[in-house]
């Protein structure tokens, strides 16, 4: 383009860029934590070197993958107790979650902005996590986003951070609705988090937001993200149950958006040494059969099939082989006939509490199930099962797709009735972002 169509274009307002190709290659990594956060951050920075190889602009990581998803923890809590044994296990839970040098009730702008003071003869706020972030982006030149336990004060969030490779941490957010459980150990964001973050990588402008796990179930929190006119939703989980695949085939058709969802998968053998509490993983092997062996999660995490799913649907459960095709990684379903012999509770066992006899620990705590969708809510890559480790989904996404979508449909414009239905976030402003 000449200097001088180029002054013109610009005195008619037009964008230079808005004949490029929009198009940006996308990358989903199905990562599982590590017994420490050094481990895993290391693990973060050799995957997305590896994504950077293959020309990746931007890889998402999983729910709580730095600081880890604490399942099966029970942290020795019943209604109206809590055991000393607990504590001990929430303490080194505690310690192995990063520090990002933010303030518990979110300093917003000010902390990514580095406007909050440093401690006098430190460098940074935090314990480095940040930077150490922001550098791998910086050396590998791919947008990071990852799900990660914030330690903040006295209190753990769950929580997404935002890395760009030009102008580092972009943003962060809080899970405001922890789940179940999780609100044992997880405090609640804040809603003002919800705000979309804007960057341009290779002429595409990106208005990119994260929906965290069961927020994707919060039908106003949804509504909330699709006003901001968000064409990336990034949706870092920790629910392999078959039910997720449909809710973000729902989301991409509903917000005309690419759709990136990422999950660890993960043997029990496998999980964090904290996991187990005061007691290391061979205790737990060898008094497996004495009393103490791991409860069956089917309804939690999908490491099994739900009570009373029929022979003929556990036959027909899908298990992953991964081809490479063109601009994108495909993952395709094939049937397992032997699936049926896996163990799963009859619903009266279920109810009473029974638990699994596997003791190998080869069973799967979390089968995965990482996947992309495209704005019309179709499978770009289908759902990734049972792969623990080096699982990376990629695809080629055209961003005009969004903007053809919404020929028939914007949720948030034409298609809202915004006359009379009217939705407000404290704290949050909901219209696009510039």
């Amino acid at each position: 383009m000449s200097h001088a169509k180029s002054l013109v274009d610009a005195s008619l307002g037009l964008n230079p860029d808005a004949t490029m190709p929009q198009k940006l290659k996308l990358a989903v990594s199905q990562s599982r934590s590590l017994s420490t956060l050094k481990e895993t951050l290391s693990n973060l920075e050799q995957t997305t070197r590896k994504a950077a190889e293959q020309d990746i602009d931007l890889i998402l990581f999983p729910e709580a993958f730095l600081g880890g998803y604490p399942r099966h923890c029970g942290f020795g809590a019943v209604v109206g107790q809590r055991s000393d044994e607990g504590r001990e296990q929430y303490l080194r839970y505690f310690k192995g979650c990063p520090d990002l040098g933010d303030t518990p009730l979110g300093a917003g702008d000010d902390w990514v902005d580095r406007k909050l003071p440093v401690a006098k003869g430190e460098e940074c706020r935090g314990d480095g996590t940040r930077e150490f972030l922001e550098r791998v982006a910086r050396e590998t030149g791919v947008f990071v986003v990852t799900g990660l336990v914030e330690r903040c004060g006295g209190s753990l969030y769950c929580a997404v951070v935002y890395v760009c490779p030009r102008l580092g941490c972009l943003g962060k957010r809080r899970k405001v609705m922890p789940t179940g459980s999780e609100r044992l150990v997880w405090a609640q964001g804040s809603p003002s988090t919800l705000r979309a973050v804007t960057t341009t990588i290779k002429g595409v402008k990106l208005r990119m937001a994260a929906a965290i796990c069961w927020e994707n179930m919060m039908p106003l929190l949804r509504h909330s993200l699709y006003s901001q006119n968000v064409n990336l939703w990034l949706a870092p989980t920790a629910d392999a149950r078959p039910t997720w695949w449909p809710l973000m085939r729902t989301v991409g058709n509903e917000g005309r958006c690419f759709v990136l969802s990422a999950i660890s998968c993960v043997k029990k053998k496998n999980l964090p040494d904290w996991t187990y509490g005061i007691n290391d993983k061979q205790q737990q092997k060898s008094t497996a059969g004495e009393n103490k062996a791991v409860v069956n999660d089917a309804a939690i995490n999908g490491s099994t099939d739900s009570p009373g799913v029929s022979p003929a649907r556990r036959r027909s459960r899908r298990r992953s082989t991964i081809t490479v095709e063109e601009n994108h990684q495909l993952v395709l379903p094939t049937m397992d006939e032997n699936v049926e012999s896996e163990s799963t509770m009859a619903p009266s066992d279920f109810k009473s509490g029974a638990v699994s006899s596997d003791t190998s620990g080869e069973e799967f705590a979390c089968r995965g199930g990482s996947c992309i969708v495209s704005p019309m809510g179709d499978a770009l890559v289908e759902p990734l099962w049972e792969v623990e480790d080096g699982g990376l989904l990629i695809h080629e996404a055209d961003f005009e797709d969004c903007e053809r979508g919404r020929l028939d449909l914007d949720v948030a414009g034409s298609y809202s009735r915004n006359d009379a239905f009217h939705l407000t976030v404290d704290g949050l402003d909901i219209s696009p972002p510039p």
